[in-house]
């Protein structure tokens, strides 16, 4: 308020001073104006500092925050719904595939004349009944059974999976809103300074004092459309973010969705607390938390057995453990081959009397069928060294997946300690030095011992670090989110906010249950 009515003042002076003639109230007037136009700036200083310190922009609405919104996601995500019916499915046909085939009956005429086709004319004639049993060879049914639900049993290792992801991709996706908002609202923070900083470069410019040229005033307005440019740049991350989050929430069609399956899916477990209204994401940064605190604050002190073994709970890893015990299951299924496929019959034979009167007998036969695995050496052999070969492919597959894991934990450990070091370097010197460098600048203008570019090029180097700050903290806690992704053994310990040892017990005997 207090600008406003400075500038009123200095513009209304210097109308005066363009009316007057006398040569004393000109020179009068210049002093006046020359004074009050350095007031003017340390105000507009003063309530730029004010506005620094103002908390970041928060809605008035009710928003979702980080953990909120990555448990709607999990609640929402319809994969769940579709895998939970697939492990249903395997898990009948599982049952199913412990079953005997359906034996096999066979009606007909045998013997029959075709020069009369009289039944009683010929002793062979027969009317024949039959039924074929196929017996599969050795424990290849109970062998499928277990086959089927060791794969059901992968389903559940999936969802923990897909969870993890889930987590890690949506919890980026809002830390880079959050961030992209925040941006904006610093810019627009320190839009507002440039707007006074041009309006009193302004009106020095007019008064002929203080030093300031054109090309500053130019300077000056280049700075604020450049500023406009980031902001919509910033505006358009922040909707790409927002829209790529909304994919994930529940909204109508999952709702439609959801109850056109509802009578498929009873018994299954989803969350039905859909979201569908339209969201809008919270405003206040999470501190994410780091699970095994220790073993990650001392990693270079722990032995590689140590370190290995972190990983071995790791869902990915997990499901390559059971993806093994299948192709155990394969290797018994081609041993079977070499023993042989069964099939046992039986018939009755119906037949009429003689035309004599004669009494016939009837017939009854029974036989077995079995094959001859001979010639195994291009064929069973083979296949036994087939799925033995597909058995150690998938146990290197394992030492590959541990590799990577270990790998980019090492890798994204680095990475949060360089960050927390630099986040403490911004906080503790780089911001405070950089703020005094304003300051100085804005102070050395005012006193007509600066230049007004310097002063620009300090406050915009100011706005740089402060979003260079937030960058810091934003890409701080995907760290951890990332770091939470490799070491947890459920999704809900990756976006925790506390201490895991004062957690409720479910969610640490979640962490060692098979999902």
């Amino acid at each position: 308020m207090m600008i406003k009515r400075t500038i009123f003042i200095t513009m209304a002076l210097k109308r005066i001073l363009s009316d007057t003639n006398c040569l004393l109230i000109r020179v009068f007037m210049v002093l006046v104006i020359g004074v009050l136009t350095p007031l003017s700036a340390v105000a507009a200083q003063r309530d730029a500092i004010d506005m620094s310190k103002q908390a970041p922009f928060n809605s008035n609405e009710s928003l979702p925050d980080f953990k909120t919104t990555l448990e709607l996601v999990l609640n929402n995500d319809l994969w769940i719904l579709a895998n939970q019916m697939q492990q249903s499915a395997m898990e009948a046909e599982s049952v199913a595939a412990n079953s005997l085939p359906d034996p096999k009956l066979s009606l007909g005429l045998a013997n029959l004349p075709t020069d009369s086709f009289e039944f009683a004319q010929e002793p062979m004639t027969q009317f024949k009944v039959g039924v074929t049993q196929v017996i599969p060879k050795g424990d290849v049914l109970e062998l499928q059974h277990k086959k089927l639900q060791q794969m059901a049993q992968q389903q559940p290792i999936l969802r923990e999976q897909r969870k993890a992801e889930l987590v890690v991709t949506v919890g980026s996706l809002w830390l880079q809103h959050f961030l992209a908002e925040q941006s904006i609202a610093l810019i627009n923070q320190n839009r507002s300074l440039f707007t006074q900083l041009v309006s009193i470069a302004e009106s020095r410019y007019s008064s002929t004092m203080g030093g300031v040229r054109q090309q500053d005033i130019v300077r000056a307005q280049l700075e604020l459309t450049r500023l406009d440019d980031r902001l919509l740049k910033l505006q358009q991350m922040k909707e790409q973010q927002k829209e790529s989050i909304q994919r994930w929430l529940g909204n109508q069609f999952i709702s439609n969705a959801h109850a056109l399956l509802k009578n498929a899916t009873q018994g299954l477990s989803y969350g039905e607390n859909s979201h569908s209204e339209k969201i809008t994401l919270g405003s206040e940064l999470p501190e994410l938390s780091l699970i095994q605190k220790q073993a990650v604050t001392e990693l270079n002190d722990l032995r590689e057995e140590t370190i290995f073994n972190l990983f071995l709970q790791h869902p990915s890893v997990r499901l390559i453990d059971s993806q093994v015990a299948v192709s155990n299951i394969n290797i018994e299924l081609a041993k079977q081959s070499y023993k042989p496929d069964w099939m046992v019959n039986a018939n009755y034979g119906y037949r009429e009397d003689g035309l004599t009167g004669q009494s016939r007998s009837d017939f009854f036969s029974v036989g077995v069928s079995f094959d001859l695995p001979l010639f195994t050496a291009n064929k069973q052999d083979k296949q036994v060294e087939s799925q033995t070969k597909k058995n150690q492919s998938i146990k290197v597959a394992r030492w590959l997946k541990l590799r990577e894991l270990i790998a980019g934990f090492k890798s994204e450990y680095k990475s949060l300690s360089r960050l927390m070091e630099r986040e403490t370097l911004y906080k503790e010197t780089l911001l405070p030095q950089i703020n005094q460098q304003a300051e100085s600048a804005l102070i050395a203008y005012n006193n007509d011992d600066g230049d007004f570019a310097e002063v620009v090029r300090a406050r915009i180097a100011e706005l740089n670090a402060k979003i260079d700050f937030l960058m810091l903290s934003v890409e701080k806690q995907k760290s951890i989110l990332k770091i939470n992704y490799f070491l947890a053994k459920n999704a809900k310990q990756i976006f925790y906010t506390g201490n895991l040892s004062s957690e409720p017990s479910e969610l640490k005997n979640n962490a060692g249950a098979q999902p």
